[in-house]
């Protein structure tokens, strides 16, 4: 194994794994406090998708593929996630309603984050080939921009009822996909460059359904004016968040 591999997959698993490791310590928390700040971090989950989406996701689509091809992509996205919450609900409804619940955005948090990763380990495999400094800086970067990130998926699937080892290993599981793709990546990289648009299109559109169909309405359901000003800030917070390191 030549040491250009061995630096790009100690770069991935740092890149994926690793945040995830890094954001699970807020597991080692008492049922309480981890309640109070799981709520805080789907707060600031739906900052921090839906600046993904738009600061990051589709604009650096739509700079590799036209921009109509990249929205009809997102469209067609947010159908498919509609459909599979329908299909979710109507498998795990918990009375004669079936009434919808945050649990239906576990899949769809877990599918999305899986394609996230698996375009920063296409990255990061890019980025080692340019150079080893290059490949450092943007192993760096992933790493910035992944930790927010998964502190917001931890609080959604802890608010969801997920038990913490299964949240951290269906993290990790869905950070791994970074693992594989940067290693396909390294070996044929022009092949996997070219269905990058279209990972960042189909990503966005989770992000951007898992936002506005299951966070806002969540929040929707605290109507004190603290609890609403709070809401604001946080997910301002993760919008800005995802300015600055972009």
């Amino acid at each position: 194994m030549d040491n250009g591999i061995i630096l790009v997959l100690i770069a991935l698993f740092a890149g994926s794994v690793g945040s995830v490791l890094l954001a699970g310590l807020l597991l080692l928390l008492n049922d309480k406090r981890l309640q109070q700040i799981s709520t805080y971090l789907a707060y600031l989950a739906g900052g921090t998708l839906l600046g993904a989406t738009f600061l990051g996701m589709i604009p650096k689509a739509t700079s590799m593929l036209s921009s109509d091809i990249v929205l009809e992509i997102t469209l067609a996205g947010i159908l498919f996630f509609f459909i599979l919450e329908k299909i979710i609900l109507w498998r795990t409804c918990r009375n004669k309603e079936c009434e919808r619940h945050l649990q239906t955005a576990i899949p769809m948090i877990l599918i999305g984050d899986a394609f996230h990763n698996a375009i920063d380990g296409i990255v990061i495999a890019a980025s080692f080939l340019t150079s080893t400094e290059m490949g450092v800086f943007v192993t760096l970067s992933v790493i910035f921009h992944e930790i927010p990130q998964e502190l917001g998926d931890f609080g959604i699937l802890l608010k969801g009822g997920m038990l913490r080892s299964k949240a951290l290993l269906y993290n990790a599981l869905s950070g791994s996909t970074a693992i594989i793709m940067g290693v396909i990546a390294y070996y044929y990289l022009n092949t996997a460059q070219s269905i990058i648009p279209y990972a960042l299109a189909f990503s966005a559109s989770s992000f951007l359904y898992i936002a506005l169909a299951d966070l806002i309405p969540e929040m929707h359901k605290k109507t004190k004016f603290k609890e609403s000003a709070i809401q604001i800030l946080i997910v301002s917070l993760g919008i800005l968040l995802v300015y600055l390191i972009n």
